[in-house]
Parts: structure tokens; C-alpha cells; sequence
């Protein structure tokens, strides 16, 4: 009978460490935090102030690729007008998150009356975020 009481008391032990380690209002303050890091990188690409959006690659990224090398990635032939930004899931083991991202694109040139007539698309985007030393960073896809 004691070895039963052992067991149960350790089991119990382990639910309300579960129950500890994701505590509900830590979990929403590392959501707000990170939401708000996607949705300022954001502001800093539709204004196309490619310098504030490097500053949000990780450091990982930024020990490889220079701000030149970042910049070069984008076109001034489309603009940008963010619409939403939804957290998706996250693995605090791994300590990465999903975000959706949600933009208009608009080509800033009508090379056709098909992209005239065309307008803005919506685009939904999947960005992988990590958490290093306690700050959220983007994690650029390669």
C-alpha cells in the first residue's frame, strides 16, 4: 500500500508541475511580446526600412548575412499593406513559434493591363520566430 501511495503522490507531483510550467498568463505575455516584435518588423518592411527589419533576423543570421545582402532580397517593384498577424503554435522546448502573417502585395509598376486590373493579392505567409535569451527573433528562411 505505501508503494501505491508513492506512486500516486509522484504522479500528482508531475501534473502540477505540468500545470506550473504552462502557466496561462506567462504563455500570453510571450504571445503579446512576439506578436508585437512580427507586427514592428512588419511596419519597418512597408516602409521599406530594410536596416530596423534586419535588426529583427536572429543573431545567427545576422553573423552570415550583412544588411546589403539582406536588402538585396527585396523589390521596390511591390508594395506592402499588412492586414493581420495570428500566433500558430508554439514549442517552448524548441523555443520557436509560428506566426501567420497576412499582407496585400501591389505591384508598384502595371507592366499589363493584367496587373493593372489585377489590384493587390492577398498573401498569406507562415514565418518561423525564435526565442534566444529572452528576445524573439526571425528566423530568415534561407
Amino acid at each position: 500500500m505505501t508503494e501505491l501511495i508513492k506512486i500516486a503522490t509522484l504522479f500528482l507531483a508531475g501534473i502540477l508541475m505540468t500545470a506550473c510550467a504552462s502557466n496561462p498568463a506567462e504563455n500570453e505575455s510571450v504571445r503579446a511580446e512576439l506578436l508585437e516584435r512580427v507586427e514592428s518588423r512588419w511596419e519597418a518592411l512597408v516602409a521599406r526600412d530594410w536596416n530596423r527589419a534586419y535588426a529583427y533576423t536572429s543573431p545567427a543570421y545576422r553573423s552570415v548575412f550583412s544588411p546589403e545582402l539582406y536588402r538585396q532580397k527585396f523589390s521596390y517593384q511591390v508594395e506592402w499593406e499588412l492586414t493581420s498577424v495570428e500566433f500558430l503554435n508554439y514549442d517552448r522546448r524548441a523555443a520557436v513559434a509560428s506566426v501567420a502573417v497576412r499582407v496585400m502585395s501591389r505591384s508598384v509598376k502595371q507592366t499589363s493591363v493584367a496587373s493593372a486590373a489585377l489590384g493587390s493579392v492577398p498573401s498569406n505567409l507562415v514565418e518561423q520566430w525564435i526565442l534566444r535569451d529572452g528576445q524573439w527573433w526571425y528566423s530568415a528562411n534561407l
